[in-house]
């Protein structure tokens, strides 16, 4: 690691969240790892999960489904968004599923030829994004695709509210069923809870739950979940600011009295946004406000009392809970994660020990 910054990863504790969900569920399991697994690293975290008893990964995308498979992921992968039909001959090629969400889409789709393609029909049940809205058109599209050759293997829905409203969820669901009920087709994946659903909803028509935010502790309703994250830099200056003195660009923060200041090398370019200017973070035994705008590189924070160059300095982990940091920044911990940069190094923890780190800039640039 060539930069003290880093985002550590409990890969034990990723797969203790699987196993503990998956016991509640008695259902198989769809790790959702897009976005890079959350900006925790796709294949290492994919590795984990299927270990933990996983059956499926989803993604986001078409590329991000590559980006597996070309690290050498063997399981099951779908694509939960909008895959264009253009890549259909890339996605049989690599054993990759589409979903079917829309009429047109699954024209185009039988147009171009789609012969030995995978699909789950996706259902939009109130989330309004991406979807059929009415059964008629699902039908339609299931028989076209069929005609052309496709070979469906799930169907599946999305909750627009699962923390927030069971009425709602209720809702959703059973527009969902009627959906299924309406095709009667022999869908080997039937899928609609969400990480939070699945710790708590209970229904006789789907088997499988799909987890995204959960594998990383955050939880509405299970909080014996594991944070397996933790995002670090270290001390590379201290100095003595006197009072009236001013710190960073514009001059923003006065030094009331003479301070302690040291600088970390984190900033804006590593997920570390200016917002967090006035936030505090955790220096070995105590808090420290970041003070004067935050960098695009470094940032600076007022010790109350001495620590030392070198000193680790958690932005949020251990003592900075990700959702309190969320809370401070009025986002939500997805939001935080993801936004953690690829020049941060990832280092991995694994049957309780660093087992390795991985930048992938560096990664790349060094092959």
């Amino acid at each position: 690691m060539y930069r003290q910054t880093w985002l550590e990863v409990n890969l034990d504790d990723i797969a203790d969240n699987v196993r503990k969900i998956r016991a509640i569920c008695g259902k198989r399991i769809i790790a959702v790892l897009k976005a890079d697994a959350y900006g925790s690293g796709d294949i290492q975290v994919c590795r984990t999960v299927l270990e933990a008893g996983a059956e499926m990964i989803a993604v986001s995308s078409s590329d991000e489904g590559l980006m597996l498979r070309n690290e050498g992921c063997q399981a099951e992968i779908m694509i939960l968004g909008m895959a264009q039909t253009d890549d259909i001959p890339l996605l049989i090629e690599n054993n990759i599923a589409a979903a079917a969400y829309s009429l047109k889409w699954a024209k185009d789709a039988a147009a171009k030829g789609c012969r030995g393609l995978k699909v789950q029909m996706k259902v939009d049940t109130g989330m309004n994004r991406i979807g059929f809205r009415d059964n008629a058109e699902l039908k339609e599209a299931l028989d076209i695709l069929l005609e052309a050759g496709a070979v469906p293997t799930g169907i599946f829905t999305h909750f627009a509210c699962a923390d927030t409203s069971r009425e709602m969820t209720d809702r959703q669901y059973l527009k969902f069923a009627e959906a299924v009920r309406y095709l009667d087709y022999p869908f080997e994946w039937i899928h609609c809870d969400n990480s939070d659903a699945t710790v708590y909803f209970k229904d006789p028509l789907t088997n499988a739950c799909r987890l995204g935010i959960s594998l990383y502790g955050i939880s509405t309703f299970q909080k014996d979940l594991k944070y397996p994250l933790a995002f670090y830099t270290r001390i590379g200056m201290v100095k003595h600011v006197g009072a009236g003195e001013t710190i960073g660009y514009g001059a923003t923060y006065t030094a009331s009295e003479d301070e302690l200041i040291a600088t970390v090398p984190v900033g804006y370019a590593d997920g570390f946004i200016r917002k967090n200017q006035g936030r505090k973070v955790y220096a070995d035994g105590v808090y420290a406000e970041v003070v004067g705008r935050v960098c695009m590189d470094q940032a600076m924070i007022r010790l109350p009392e001495y620590r030392p160059e070198d000193t680790v300095v958690e932005i949020f982990g251990p003592h900075i809970p990700l959702e309190q940091m969320a809370a401070d920044l009025e986002t939500i911990p997805y939001e935080i994660i993801c936004l953690v940069s690829p020049r941060v190094t990832r280092v991995y923890v694994k049957n309780g020990i660093k087992a390795a780190e991985y930048n992938e800039r560096i990664h790349k640039s060094m092959k």
